[in-house]
């Protein structure tokens, strides 16, 4: 039987607090298989954001077993983390964290700064990311010259320039109007099903979840269901 693409059993995790210890998740189990598109639901303050990082190796979890692509996270210390992040990890946030000075192209080149690809090869892929959101028309565009739809696909292709095997998003049209988020939402889905990217997406928008080919939800720290809406 192949492996899940991520394995999480009894991930527990919490934060300290002066003297307060703040428990956020509570012993979750979840398999995401490679070529899935998850959403993960749920209130404020229900952990979802939390269990999003500790997949994407933002974070580690205080207990509990989490296998990302073949690496036990909770096994990894900063500087293993750091590098198996750049190699395994694509993340989309709903500022897009661009930087304003450089092109939409130079902004997409910057996860292949920290390899050892020569500057022609790095313009190459990132055009051919740029081509793959379709803007790359736009590439000498500084971000200040963009629409936000325009802004978020530069961040998608800037995730993908590395060729990650798993997407880490969240809300990732959150400052998007519905006409642009659903243009970005159709083309997360296009990555996914047509090119078999995984996709963990946090979403509080119930129309951007039916994107996605399940929903998690969470409540408190819980996983309180999941099940196939696309």
């Amino acid at each position: 039987m192949t492996r899940p693409l991520v394995e999480i059993r009894q991930l527990r995790k919490h934060y300290e607090r002066g003297n307060q210890r703040v428990e956020v998740l509570h012993g979750i189990d979840l398999d995401i298989p490679e070529g899935d598109f998850v959403a993960l639901m749920g209130p404020s303050g229900s952990g979802k954001t939390t269990l999003l990082n500790l997949i994407g190796g933002l974070d580690t979890p205080s207990s509990g077993k989490l296998v990302v692509a073949g690496e036990a996270i909770e096994e990894l210390d900063g500087d293993a983390l750091a590098a198996w992040r750049a190699d395994t990890v694509g993340f989309i946030f709903q500022s897009y964290n661009l930087m304003p000075v450089l092109s939409a192209q130079r902004n997409v080149e910057l996860p292949l700064l920290l390899t050892d690809l020569s500057g022609r090869e790095r313009a190459r892929r990132a055009k051919l990311a740029l081509g793959l959101v379709g803007i790359a028309d736009r590439a000498g565009h500084k971000p200040n010259e963009l629409s936000g739809g325009q802004q978020q696909r530069v961040a998608i292709a800037r995730a993908l320039v590395s060729d990650p095997r798993i997407l880490i998003c969240d809300e990732p049209t959150g400052d998007l109007d519905r006409k642009t988020a659903d243009e970005v939402l159709t083309l997360l889905q296009t990555l996914n099903r047509q090119y078999g990217k995984t996709i963990v997406m946090v979403t509080h928008d119930p129309k951007a979840a039916e994107y996605a080919a399940r929903t998690v939800h969470l409540d408190k720290g819980v996983l309180v269901d999941s099940g196939v809406v696309g």
